[in-house]
């Protein structure tokens, strides 16, 4: 598989079971995509979720009516408590080229990955389906050694910016650059203040 950034806005996402990797799946969406919710229950940790729901059990459904249901979807995610009804759904959207997720069944030509966004970047980590406990781990382990992450990738914009102008030898540039992500005493300083950061950064490369 091939990790993809894909711009879910307005898009039409169609999950199936109501409890908490259903709530996961939709809240991972949600506020982005138009996501519809199909159970024959729901979770409290559905509520407050910006998500269409209807309330159906599939089991005595024909595949005519999940047909309907996923009709115009950009991905449909199978979340249902038995495997047997997410498989359906997956061989439903098969047939009809629509991309599937499938949380607990025969895999589908879709992996969630465990993400960790700040204001300026999107980390997505998979482990090929094997362990999703491990992705959540690296993205915790990344997100707790890591807090002043937003504030350095600013900082090095601002840098590259000026490097551009002050210095001619690419080499150089991309020299500096690493030199500042490897400072550890210069990511402590970011995470209290980055404007005295950046003034630390531009005294060692840019006076004197």
């Amino acid at each position: 598989m091939i990790p993809l950034f894909v711009d879910c806005t307005g898009r039409r996402i169609v999950i199936f079971g109501g409890g908490a990797v259903a709530a996961r799946k939709a809240a991972y969406f949600a506020g982005e995509a138009q996501v519809l919710v199909v159970s024959r229950s729901f979770s409290e940790k559905m509520e407050g979720l910006p998500a269409e729901h209807k309330k159906l059990d599939i089991t005595g459904e024909p595949d005519s009516a999940i047909a309907d249901l996923i009709d115009g979807a950009f991905l449909v995610i199978g979340a249902l408590s038995d495997p047997a009804q997410n498989n359906r759904i997956g061989k439903i959207c098969h047939r009809a080229g629509i991309l599937f997720n499938n949380a607990d069944g025969k895999e589908g030509d879709v992996r969630l990955p465990a993400v960790s966004r700040g204001e300026h970047y999107s980390l997505a980590i998979g482990t090929e389906g094997s362990s999703p406990a491990v992705s959540r781990f690296i993205r915790e382990h990344l997100e707790q050694e890591l807090p002043a992450l937003d504030a350095m990738i600013v900082l090095q914009e601002r840098l590259r910016k000026k490097l551009r102008v002050t210095e001619p030898d690419q080499a150089r540039r991309m020299a500096v650059l690493r030199e500042v992500l490897d400072d550890a005493a210069l990511w402590k300083n970011l995470e209290s203040d980055p404007d005295a950061a950046w003034e630390l950064v531009s005294r060692r490369y840019f006076h004197g």
